[in-house]
């Protein structure tokens, strides 16, 4: 995601900030549920209860043919068996029901459990979870007892250390820290604290984030259907409480085997993870080039903590349960030519002013880093540089700063079967001049920022496609944006959950992108629980918006088949930064064939000039009136700059004929009315 964020547009602002738009929530409920403050009922389902399985806390049947097939089920701690204390609902900012799957988790005290009943057999969990940081900051550890059909099997080291940030863009982890940005505007005090007198008081912990982790466990041996996992914060835990979000179960086959290759083992690697096999993997990369063979990981943990550069090379795994790369963060005795202070582990493609590298496959291994901050100049992903007419498949990849960040120009790049959790910044990210590429059936969870993202910074990026890739609970910006690019397909992707500063689907004209030229096609995708307030203009976003700020939004647009579900304020909206609210406009989106399901206040919100067709689009369990239309703002006579049109088949009575084309109806912040659970349509 680009370096710094832009305010949204409001009748009534005072000072932009020059950088990171500030947001901020009552501080008081953030360390209320921090703290451990008393919290909604416990709920303890009966022994026996069937196996709830859900998708982004959705019924799977609600999302069928959507999002990225993955090997595991998901079941959401809340309808588990608990003795623990269910917190949330919370779609508030800084909460930790906020940043869980579904606004809902688990908490528990030492001695306290969460049991799951597993709907298929599994040798495998992934256990999503957050326990407090240390005092100043840095992160515990504690344990997790693990055990199945009441026998402990396991016990688990959770630790906060790659969790817990704080304070203004670009982050803290120190919880005692003053303002980053004394100079910027905060919602706190609805002021410059260092313009104001006298200074304003600013509490700490300031803007808690990123509170969850997650964690895999191969468990020896494989469980049966109905069989019981127990997850207990044992007594005597050094953790106050542990909040367990959700289990994933999985069957994970045996370890891959490649006999005709470069086997690391043969030129030094050490698979216990003790020495740096850096070396080692370098000289079977050179070897498997020269013999045309590919170059094979056997399980095991290898220690690399630099980049691996990669050309005209094929690496493969035994699986990302089996060969794990793991490095530490490395401070550069002096800045990299690319402004970089660290390196890290990852595998880089020679950079596009070197020529780029080509037929590179890597599959069947995690990477894991160890970052815990975030410092933009820093190339410390798990793969970066540039690679053309190469495939990244079946890979996992964590604690890394953003888990695919490509650098073009290059071209025919395919991301496919590949899970991206934890990251500080980006999921992915197709950055400057990326073409005739694809990402699919990609799980992206706990981003630092966008989930997936094309940037057209300085060179276009073009026919690139984001198809059937799920994101869940980006901590800040969204699932899914698009900034700039010709001819590009967002299609049957799954977005749930965004936080703070942006929601599930993003167009933005914003960060020097280049132009949105060409056919830009949205379709057939599903949003829940999307939509986040942006409080320092004080109105709600939309599931899917459009941002017009750096230019105008003219090419052509289709909106066909997405869902939006449950969202937190509107469903659409189309928006213009107030400086430039008379120089930008969105004009000719088509939207047909959309449901929606639930909105806490419009189906549509228009805070720009342009327009937009709508057929078949269908809504209900509406919160208020269905068009906010505020257009510029001008409120001239004529009625409003942004006008409607009605191609027929609106059902569901938000779009009254009284609505068309421009009657200006602009009230952006009515009463919010939750809406009732989506069902079936």
């Amino acid at each position: 995601m680009p370096l710094s964020r832009s305010a949204l547009p409001g009748p009534s602002s005072r000072r932009r900030p020059r950088a990171a738009v500030a947001a901020t929530v009552a501080l008081a409920t953030a360390l209320g549920v921090l703290a451990g403050a008393p919290g909604p009922a416990t709920a303890t389902p009966s022994a026996g209860t069937a196996p709830v399985v859900t998708r982004a806390g959705l019924d799977p049947q609600l999302v069928a043919g959507r999002g990225a097939d993955v090997a595991f089920v998901e079941q959401e701690a809340e309808n588990a068996t608990t003795d623990g204390e269910v917190i949330g609902p919370d779609r508030t900012a800084y909460t930790l029901p906020a940043e869980a799957s579904g606004r809902r988790a688990v908490r528990l005290t030492p001695g306290r459990y969460v049991e799951f009943v597993l709907p298929r057999a599994a040798n495998a969990i992934t256990v999503r979870y957050s326990i407090p940081d240390a005092p100043r900051g840095g992160g515990i550890t504690a344990p997790l007892d693990v055990a199945v059909n009441d026998r402990r099997v396991r016990t688990m080291t959770l630790t906060s250390q790659y969790a817990w940030l704080y304070n203004q863009y670009p982050f803290s982890n120190d919880p005692t820290a003053g303002l980053l940005h004394p100079d910027w505007w905060i919602t706190e005090c609805s002021c410059v604290p260092a313009a104001t007198t006298p200074y304003p008081s600013i509490p700490t912990p300031f803007r808690p984030s990123h509170f969850y982790d997650e964690q895999r466990l191969l468990l020896g041996r494989t469980y049966r259907a109905g069989d019981r996992i127990r997850l207990t914060a044992p007594g005597g835990s050094n953790a106050a409480w542990t909040v367990i979000d959700l289990l994933d179960s999985e069957l994970v086959g045996p370890p891959r085997v490649r006999l005709r290759a470069a086997n690391v083992l043969a030129f030094g690697a050490d698979p216990t993870g003790r020495r740096d096999s850096a070396p080692a993997l370098e000289r079977a990369i050179a070897f498997a080039r020269r013999a045309d063979v590919p170059v094979y990981l056997p399980p095991g943990t290898y220690q690399v903590n630099r980049h691996i550069v990669v050309d005209d090379v094929t690496i493969e795994g035994a699986g990302s349960w089996y060969t794990i790369v793991k490095g530490r963060e490395v401070a550069l005795p002096t800045p990299a030519p690319d402004g970089s202070v660290h390196t890290g582990v990852g595998f880089y493609g020679r950079s596009a002013a070197e020529g780029g590298s080509r037929n590179v496959h890597l599959s069947g291994f995690a990477i894991e880093g160890d970052v815990r901050e975030r410092i933009d100049t820093d190339q410390v992903n798990a793969i970066g540089g540039a690679m053309s007419d190469s495939t990244i498949d079946g890979l996992h990849l964590r604690h890394t700063k953003v888990g695919i960040w490509f650098d073009g120009p290059m071209s025919n790049v395919r991301v496919t079967n590949t899970i991206i959790v934890d990251q500080i910044a980006d999921g992915l990210n197709f950055h400057t001049g990326v073409t005739d590429s694809l990402v699919a059936h990609t799980f992206v969870r706990n981003s630092g920022d966008d989930g997936l993202a094309m940037w057209s910074e300085k060179v276009g990026n073009a026919r690139n496609r984001f198809d059937h890739n799920t994101v869940q609970s980006p901590v800040l910006a969204n699932g899914i944006a698009l900034y700039g690019g010709t001819d590009l397909t967002v299609s049957h992707n799954l977005v749930a959950d965004p936080v703070r500063e942006g929601s599930a689907i993003q167009v933005g004209s914003r960060f020097g992108a280049q132009p949105f030229t060409g056919r830009l096609l949205i379709t057939g995708n599903t949003t829940a629980r999307a939509g986040t307030y942006e409080l320092n203009w004080k109105i709600g976003l939309g599931a899917i918006w459009f941002y017009a700020l750096d230019r105008d939004i003219d090419a052509t647009v289709d909106v066909i088949g997405d869902s939006y579900l449950d969202n937190t304020y509107n469903a659409i909206m189309l928006v213009s930064d107030w400086p430039v609210k008379d120089l930008h406009s969105i004009t000719g989106v088509r939207f047909q064939d959309i449901r929606v399901d639930g909105t806490g206040t419009s189906v549509l919100s228009a805070r720009s000039a342009g327009s937009a067709s709508l057929r078949n689009v269908d809504a209900r369990n509406v919160g208020a009136v269905g068009v906010n239309n505020c257009g510029s703002f001008n409120f001239p006579a004529t009625g409003s700059e942004f006008a409607l049109t009605d191609l027929g088949g609106n059902d569901g009575g938000w779009l009254a004929p009284w609505q068309l084309p421009n009657t200006i109806t602009c009230d952006d912040r009515p009463p919010v009315v939750p809406p009732p659970p989506p069902s079936a349509w």
